[in-house]
C-alpha cells in the first residue's frame, strides 16, 4: 500500500460510500474494526445529519475512516425538459398513490456547511464526487491533518486532482454501481465510460498520486489483480451493500442474486445522471427519456422511489448494482472483511509461485 495511507487501514480494501443509506455507521465501523477503511456518505444528508453519523461512528469505533461529499452541481439550463419528464411519470405517482417531487432543491447538497463541520471536527479522510475542490479546499484539510481523495474517471479529471494537490485519486471504472463520478455530465459521452483495468494504467501514466481502484470488485482474486495492475487499494461497494449492516433496503439486497434481474446498465431514469443499476422495468421504460438533469430528477423520483419500496416493489426502485452483483455474499461486514482478506492472500501466493516458475 501507498505509505501516505498506511496508518489508515491494516488491509488494501476501501468499503465505498453508498449514498442513499447503504453505508451506515454500523458498517463503517465494522469494516474499519476488520482492518478495512469505512467510509460514510454525506451525500442527501444534511450538514447536521452527517455529523450525527459521524459521532455514531466514532463511539462504534476508534478506527480511522472516512467521509465522503458530493460537489456542488451547475445550474440546469433547459427546466422545461425536466417538466416533460414530469409528465411523463405522472402515471407512475397515480400508480403508487404519491407525488412526485420539487425539482428546485439544492445543488450544493449542503456542501459548504459541511466543509465547514469537517474543517472544525476533522475526520482522517474526505472523499469527493461529481468534481474536484479547489486547491484551497484541499489545502485546508491538510492543515487539519485529513487526507483527500478526489474520484476520477478519466486521466483528464485525475489532472484536475493532482493540481488541486488531492492526496489520491479513486478511479471509478465504467463497471462501478451507483453513479458516475464524473467532474462533468456530458450526455454525448454516455456509454463512453472506460474499464476499471484499462483506467488505473492510463491514470498512473497520467499523475503521480496514490490510485484506489473501484468498479465490480467482489473478490479477494479481483483485489489482488488490481494491484498488480497498479492500484494501491480497492474499493467495494456492491460486496458490502448485502451485508446485515448495509442500510440498504431488503428488496434492494435481495435484487443482486435473484434470477429476474439479470444484468446493469447505465441509466438517467431515477436521477438524471448515469448510474449503474440492475434493469427492472421502470428503467426500460423512462431511462431513454429521461434528461440530463441532476440532482432534478432525483427530487422527481425520490417520492416514486420510497413508495415502490413500500409497497414491496422493485421494479420501480433504484437498484444500483454493479456488474460484479451476482458475485454478492450476504455475510457479517467483519467475516466478509476477513474472506476477502483470505481471498487476496491465496491470490497474491498464487500470483508469487507463477512468478518463480
Amino acid at each position: 500500500m501507498s505509505s501516505a495511507f498506511t496508518d489508515l487501514c491494516r488491509y488494501p480494501i476501501v468499503q465505498a460510500p453508498m449514498a442513499g443509506g447503504g453505508s451506515t455507521p454500523q458498517l463503517v465501523a465494522a469494516v474499519a474494526e476488520a482492518g478495512g477503511l469505512g467510509c460514510l456518505a454525506a451525500g442527501y444528508k444534511t450538514a447536521d445529519g452527517m455529523y450525527q453519523e459521524i459521532k455514531q461512528v466514532r463511539s462504534l469505533t476508534a478506527r480511522p475512516f472516512g467521509v465522503n461529499l458530493f460537489m456542488p452541481q451547475p445550474e440546469y439550463s433547459d427546466p422545461a425538459a425536466v417538466e416533460v419528464y414530469r409528465n411523463q411519470l405522472a402515471g407512475e405517482a397515480t400508480w403508487y398513490e404519491t407525488q412526485l417531487g420539487d425539482t428546485d432543491g439544492k445543488r450544493d447538497d449542503g456542501y459548504e456547511a459541511k466543509l465547514a463541520i469537517l474543517l472544525d471536527d476533522p475526520v482522517p479522510l474526505v472523499s469527493f464526487t461529481f468534481g474536484c475542490p479547489t486547491r484551497e479546499v484541499v489545502q485546508a484539510f491538510d492543515r487539519v491533518g485529513t487526507r483527500t481523495v478526489v474520484t476520477v474517471t478519466t486521466p483528464e479529471e485525475a489532472r484536475a486532482a493532482q493540481r488541486a494537490t488531492a492526496d489520491a485519486v479513486c478511479v471509478q471504472g465504467i463497471e462501478a454501481g451507483g453513479h458516475q463520478g464524473t467532474h462533468r455530465d456530458n450526455p454525448e459521452a454516455d456509454g463512453s465510460g472506460i474499464g476499471l483495468l484499462s483506467l488505473i494504467a492510463q491514470v498512473r501514466e497520467t499523475v503521480q498520486l496514490p490510485v484506489i481502484a473501484a468498479g465490480g470488485l467482489m473478490r479477494g482474486g479481483q483485489i489482488a489483480a488490481v494491484l498488480a495492475a497498479g492500484a494501491d487499494f480497492a474499493q467495494l461497494g456492491t460486496a458490502f451493500l448485502v451485508t446485515p449492516e448495509s442500510g440498504a433496503q431488503p428488496l434492494h439486497k435481495q435484487a443482486m442474486t435473484n434470477p429476474l434481474f439479470g444484468h446493469t446498465e447505465l441509466t438517467r431514469a431515477f436521477s438524471g445522471r448515469p448510474a449503474r443499476g440492475l434493469v427492472n422495468r421502470f428503467m426500460r421504460e423512462h431511462g431513454p427519456y429521461a434528461p440530463a438533469a441532476y440532482p432534478q430528477v432525483h427530487y422527481l423520483t425520490a417520492g416514486l422511489r420510497k413508495a415502490a419500496a413500500k409497497a414491496g416493489d422493485p421494479q420501480a426502485m433504484a437498484l444500483w448494482a454493479g456488474q460484479g452483483h451476482r458475485l454478492a455474499r450476504a455475510l457479517p461486514a467483519g467475516e466478509l472483511m476477513e474472506v476477502l482478506v483470505a481471498e487476496l492472500e491465496e491470490a497474491k501466493a498464487t500470483f508469487a509461485a507463477r512468478g518463480a516458475v
